[in-house]
């Protein structure tokens, strides 16, 4: 009898973490495999000093899988999200940066032409969309969680100025540390090196710049950030064909987009033009992914195509790019991200959706 996921998860449960809570609870449990008798997996912690205190949980976690029937060999590894920073311990914790946000952009530097790499980061996707309200956001985070369950090292920037909303579905409110007026560190959440101009400003505030505010402040999130080693970011980019979006592309070197929409043809109408805008920026398109494709009754199991169905699929087979997935509209979904924890976090349904495009993604080495 070969074990499961569930089973592994299940004993994993059972391992209390010194700081209260256990490795599931904690989201600590990363790439688990099984290949007939042999499971592997990785216990990711915060930081280097964090994971050096926890080699009796990882030979607890060992023990504890070897235990379950069918299980002949464990293989667990720790590792660490990032390193430590004796700078960032330093600094008193939750204090604002002492910089300004929103400031006009710097020119590039003598010698730079052209859009530039960001140290440490492999890859860059963005994901786009052409009007507001077809769930680009949720789809940003629910990506940026399943491919950092599937063992990538994975950033994720909310670069929606006027409606920043990744710091509420990601589930943190701590204002990120500064130790020199410059670095701003990044928070950390379900795996997830994350950072969010709404973590910055006052919750309550609008944010009213003009376009140069709004570039000036990209380049400070992109640029400033301490993200550390990451395999990929991904970049909630705000609704439309804006400054946000010709700043990204323009001055970020991006591996390239993915954009969401849903079927209805008032939204593909918006869709193709931020097609066309990435196109015309030189960012190649990805592939799209279909939001809402779908409602299917939780009493009775009907399906409706409220948004109708398949018009982003057949968009994609005109552009010769790939459909990565069709996602239903789902409350799960809407609750997890209001509770501040992804529905790809968790298991079921949707978290397998959102596994799959992720699984996509890397099979075809685009994160």
């Amino acid at each position: 009898m070969t074990v499961t996921r569930d089973q592994i998860l299940d004993e994993l449960r059972r391992i209390g973490l010194p700081g209260g809570g256990d490795l599931v609870t904690r989201d600590m449990v990363r790439a688990i495999g099984i290949d007939g008798g042999h499971v592997r997996f990785v216990i990711e912690a915060s930081d280097s000093d964090a994971a050096r205190g926890m080699e009796p949980v990882r030979r607890a976690a060992e023990a504890a899988v070897a235990a379950l029937p069918g299980v002949d060999h464990v293989s667990v590894l720790l590792t660490a999200h990032g390193p430590a920073s004796p700078a960032a311990k330093q600094a008193p914790q939750g204090e604002a940066p002492s910089l300004k946000i929103g400031r006009h952009p710097t020119p590039q530097a003598p010698g730079q032409t052209g859009p530039q790499r960001v140290a440490g980061v492999d890859r860059i996707l963005a994901v786009g969309s052409g009007k507001g309200g077809v769930g680009k956001s949720t789809v940003a985070s629910n990506l940026a969680v399943a491919l950092a369950r599937q063992g990538r090292r994975v950033g994720l920037l909310d670069a929606d100025i006027y409606g920043p909303s990744q710091q509420r579905m990601m589930g943190v409110n701590k204002r990120p540390g500064s130790p020199d007026g410059k670095t701003i560190e990044p928070l950390h959440a379900h795996g997830v090196t994350m950072m969010s101009i709404g973590l910055m400003v006052d919750p309550d505030k609008a944010v009213v710049w003009r376009g140069p505010m709004l570039m000036g402040a990209l380049q400070q999130l992109i640029g400033q950030v301490a993200w550390g080693e990451l395999d990929v970011l991904i970049v909630d980019l705000p609704p439309g064909t804006g400054d946000v979006q010709l700043t990204l592309c323009q001055r970020t070197h991006l591996t390239g987009a993915l954009v969401v929409s849903t079927p209805q043809d008032v939204a593909l109408l918006d869709a193709r033009k931020a097609i066309d805008m990435f196109k015309t920026l030189k960012t190649p398109v990805l592939g799209l992914i279909e939001n809402m494709s779908l409602y299917i009754c939780p009493q009775c199991g009907h399906e409706a195509h409220i948004f109708g169905h398949g018009g982003v699929g057949l968009e994609a087979e005109r552009l010769g790019v790939p459909l990565l997935g069709s996602l239903p509209i789902d409350l799960d979904t809407r609750l997890a991200g209001d509770a501040g924890t992804p529905v790809a976090a968790g298991e079921g349904a949707m978290s397998e959706a959102y596994a799959k495009i992720a699984h996509g993604l890397i099979a075809g080495g685009m994160a």
